[in-house]
């Protein structure tokens, strides 16, 4: 009997030949479903088998010694961190070293993503007491949940103040510049008030990928490893029909590229700009980011101990 694998993962675009089927798992079957908000414990949901999973919680689980999800070193999601600080259009902020002494909003504190845009702070010599942080909703639309955890530090590290959004506190002066994954909306529009803290972003982040050789990952695969222990060769197999299925997206982007006005020549610059590889998955390509991701959780104090890769992936380099 073919074995059926419950995935969920964001609507990422990559996933649309999977999802329609012109490309198809072999061995076992895929039920793909969509979500807007990760599963809080896939490792014990009764709905999924599989997903997409924070790779800051995920470390932090096996730093505490639960193994009770197995990941494997596919990044679901990846990206560079420099676009995420904003500030306001009139901010005379430019470089990361002017975050020094300033007023950071944050979307979370344990965040895979915040932590590594942290450590772009890191290499100007801020450090995080070197800041003053305010975890907090983006917006009015976000909900208020507990954004810090165990992190929270009085006079430091807080929750924003009256649970204000934090583009609200940016904008009127509360806060210096913030960080978050994703745009708020209108920010498109072009009169949002708001920009990148460095205005030629991608030239920064395509300096930084130089420095240190990576995309950025925040997301990876999870599995229940009792699937992967009655079935070792589906873990991979599971991995490859994805990496297959963002191949034929990719190639078809190339095709039809009116999505917008200059897609064309973004896929041009990219591959003029980063190697090929850049977004492979597997364990030796991601090493370095790996151990650099794991250092930093340690560095910030988010785990006690500094994981090897080998103890982060243990499935995929035995």
């Amino acid at each position: 009997m073919t074995i059926t694998i419950r995935l969920a993962v964001r609507d990422w675009d990559y996933f649309t030949p999977l999802a329609l089927g012109d490309i198809k798992p072999k061995g076992f079957t895929l039920a793909i479903d969509r979500v807007g908000t990760l599963p809080d414990d896939l490792a014990h949901s009764p709905h999924y088998d599989a997903g997409e999973v924070s790779f800051s919680r995920y470390a932090q689980s096996r730093a505490r010694g639960d193994e009770s999800l197995l990941a494997l070193p596919h990044f679901l999601m990846r990206g560079f961190r420099q676009r995420c600080i904003l500030t306001t259009e009139d901010s005379p902020l430019t470089e990361l070293s002017q975050l020094a002494g300033k007023r950071i909003g944050v979307t979370g504190w344990q965040d895979s993503g915040n932590t590594w845009t942290r450590a772009l702070l890191r290499r100007e010599g801020v450090e995080t007491e070197d800041a003053y942080w305010y975890a907090g909703r983006l917006t009015e639309a976000h909900p208020i949940v507990d954004r810090l955890g165990k992190f929270g530090q009085p006079g430091r590290i807080e929750a924003a103040p009256g649970e204000q959004p934090l583009i609200t506190l940016l904008k009127n002066g509360g806060l210096d510049a913030i960080f978050t994954p994703f745009m708020p909306d209108g920010y498109f529009s072009g009169h949002s008030g708001l920009r990148q803290l460095q205005r030629d972003f991608r030239q920064a982040e395509l300096e930084y990928f130089h420095a240190v050789g990576y995309n950025p990952g925040m997301h990876v695969l999870g599995i229940k490893p009792e699937i992967a222990e009655a079935h070792p060769w589906l873990p991979e197999a599971l991995s490859e029909v994805i990496d297959q299925s963002y191949a034929m997206w990719m190639n078809k982007r190339i095709k039809y590229a009116d999505t917008t006005p200059w897609l064309l020549d973004d896929l041009r610059r990219t591959a003029l700009d980063l190697p090929a590889n850049w977004n492979d998955n597997g364990f030796e390509v991601n090493k370095v980011m790996i151990a650099d991701f794991a250092r930093e959780l340690h560095a910030q104090k988010i785990t006690e101990e500094c994981l090897t890769p080998q103890a982060l992936f243990p499935w995929s380099c035995r």
